[in-house]
């Protein structure tokens, strides 16, 4: 395996491949003047009272150099790009897979168009962050590996084009971290996963499995392994997928469950596009003002029409005349009638900048309907977010998607997302977070949560500190960088903030796993984090997994590793004909995931099948069919 990148993720991506999957891997990088921070997968954390000098120190020393030695069964090669001659040197001909995952698109693209030339055979992961442009090269380059393979079809070859982003894959698990009672999500291209945690039960209660069980939650708050909610945390960690005793016998454990798997569309807001209401154009004193002149020419209409005894249609339009200074002077009319005349033109005074202003609040409202919007007054129970790069620009579609009120703070008025911004009419307060003000603007002493999103730490972590200062009971989930810099700073703000809800989060962390997954040839649908571990959805073919294939859906199910969740029947999907064995349980053909299966159901060869999997699960899944490959 070659993983090739310049931030966190190639390091991270490059621990899970060694330690979850036992792969060889070899880490292209650029040269130690531009390498970051190598971090360590399941190393142990230090003890509780140590906390505030490791979140000082990895703020110290987070952007030192490389520091640490390889692992064993990993080489480290140091490049500015991936060339030909580079790619000579760590073997490309003879790897499996090779992954780049360089912050730049156009980085990414340009090696892998030169590597797939190098070695039409090799399985490809890019990390790009445009979704459009990612599913062109995806086609462009399986293309070309079928064009290589001679017969145009690529019959035989093992080589395939994933395109992933992180911000993609990291959304979902930072919107839905911020949501109070509301589900994580994992959603790909009309599919709709939601988990949502219940409070563990009362003694002697049993858990509420719903429609299934995934997770069941930390035992403990306080893990004297400093580990907690991660691996190291043993049988007072999290438990993933668990069985039906282990639920059964979880009292006062919380748990993760599966609660819905349809797909809704999200609706359009109210409104986009088109003219604004009348309401919307003028402002409440001006409306008044308006229907104030209205009053006054009708009440001087009706006052010509006792005076001179006119047509009602003919004294409003002489009231109009004088109103508007074009009507002849009354010099020799009653005096009634010249006062009217005096007071009409009067009235006619004051609609001329009552009109003014009319005229130049609806330029402004229309001229402001694609400029920034400022948060309404008397706003509420909404989420502040702070960042619109990368990152902050998918999690801010992601809460549009579910319907969550958002005010953004942005200290760049060009940043990536603005045009977002504006497209979905969120509010947005330009300004620099840590200036004084910025988050009173955005209303954090009644938001319901902060999403501190930039990409520097000491940001994130210095807006959390302060928010935390305005609020003390806000919830709070920060970006950090790095995973062992998000894991002291969590626990140092819980133990300072026992009672407040606060969750640190790393981008490289919650991506990695769905990279490594592509890596090994399975497409990754997504990731929920539960607590610090994380359960992966996939979705692969039944054949060739002796695990699976021939087992009905109860016998294929093991605790811990993996669950089947759905069966999908659309093409390409053979159902099994005739021959197969009379009594077996059979869902009806459809097109599209069938999630109701019964346990009785038997999994044929041609089915493919969506199932939760731990990493190491999923890793064995894998490695059991490459082991027969190779063999073969």
């Amino acid at each position: 395996m070659i993983v090739c990148g310049d931030d966190g993720l190639a390091h991270r991506l490059a621990a899970e491949l060694r330690g979850v999957y036992a792969e060889q891997v070899t880490l292209v990088v650029p040269p130690s003047g531009r390498r970051v921070r190598r971090p360590v997968v399941g190393r142990a954390r230090a003890a509780s009272a140590a906390l505030l000098d490791r979140v000082v120190s990895a703020a110290a020393g987070r952007a030192g150099a490389g520091g640490g030695e390889p692992a064993a069964n990993e080489q480290v090669v140091e490049a500015a790009e991936v060339t030909e001659a580079v790619l000579t040197e760590v073997g490309a001909d003879r790897a499996a897979a090779l992954a780049l995952v360089y912050d730049d698109d156009e980085t990414n693209i340009r090696a892998a168009l030169t590597a797939r030339r190098f070695n039409p055979r090799l399985r490809l992961v890019l990390r790009l962050y445009n979704r459009r442009l990612g599913q062109h090269i995806e086609e462009l380059l399986d293309q070309t590996a079928a064009v290589a393979s001679g017969d145009g079809q690529g019959a035989g070859l093992d080589a395939s084009t994933t395109v992933l982003s992180d911000a993609d894959t990291a959304a979902p698990a930072l919107a839905a971290t911020a949501l109070v009672g509301t589900s994580k999500v994992v959603q790909t291209e009309g599919l709709v996963l939601r988990a949502v945690e219940r409070q563990p039960p009362r003694p002697g209660e049993v858990a509420d499995p719903g429609l299934c069980t995934l997770a069941l939650l930390s035992a403990t708050s306080n893990d004297p392994a400093g580990a907690d909610g991660s691996e190291g945390s043993g049988e007072n960690g999290p438990r993933l997928l668990p069985d039906e005793a282990a639920v059964a016998a979880a009292t006062g454990r919380g748990t993760v469950v599966l609660e819905q798997v349809s797909y809704s569309g999200p609706s359009l807001p109210a409104g986009r596009g088109g003219v604004p209401p009348f309401a919307s154009l003028f402002s409440r004193r001006l409306r008044w003002s308006l229907a104030g002149l209205v009053g006054c020419v009708l009440a001087l209409a009706v006052g010509l029409m006792i005076v001179t005894g006119e047509h009602p249609l003919y004294a409003t339009y002489v009231t109009l005349l004088d109103l508007f200074g074009i009507n002849d002077p009354a010099f020799h009319e009653s005096t009634a009638r010249q006062v009217l005349q005096l007071l009409s033109g009067l009235v006619g005074l004051l609609l001329l900048p009552v009109l003014l202003a009319a005229v130049l609040e609806a330029l402004g409202t229309f001229r402001s309907a694609s400029a920034l919007r400022k948060p309404p007054r008397g706003l509420g129970g909404h989420v502040v977010l702070l960042g619109l790069g990368k990152i902050g620009t998918r999690v801010l579609t992601r809460l549009r998607e579910l319907h969550i009120p958002v005010v953004c703070v942005e200290s760049d008025p060009d940043a990536r997302g603005m045009a977002t911004a504006r497209r979905l009419r969120v509010p947005v307060v330009l300004g620099d977070v840590t200036q004084e003000g910025v988050l009173e603007a955005a209303k954090i002493h009644r938001a319901h949560a902060l999403l501190a999103l930039t990409s520097a730490d000491t940001t994130n972590l210095e807006a959390s500190l302060y928010a935390r200062s305005v609020r003390p009971d806000l919830r709070v989930v920060l970006r950090l960088y790095d995973d062992d810099f998000a894991t002291a700073v969590y626990r140092t703000l819980r133990a300072a903030h026992p009672f407040a809800l606060t969750r640190s989060r790393s981008v490289s962390h919650l991506a990695a796993p769905a990279f490594a997954g592509a890596m090994m040839g399975r497409q990754i649908l997504g990731a929920i984090p539960v607590e610090r571990r994380v359960l992966l959805f996939a979705e692969l073919e039944v054949a060739g997994h002796p695990q699976l294939e021939g087992r009905t859906v109860g016998e294929a199910f093991r605790a811990g590793a993996w669950r089947v969740l759905a069966l999908n029947t659309s093409p390409p999907g053979g159902r099994r004909g005739e021959g197969e064995p009379a009594g077996e349980e059979r869902v009806p053909a459809a097109s599209g995931l069938v999630w109701d299966l019964p346990p009785t159901y038997v999994l044929g060869a041609g089915d493919r099948v969506v199932l939760a999997a731990t990493r190491r699960g999923l890793a064995e899944l894998l490695g059991r069919r490459r082991r027969e490959r190779a063999g073969a």
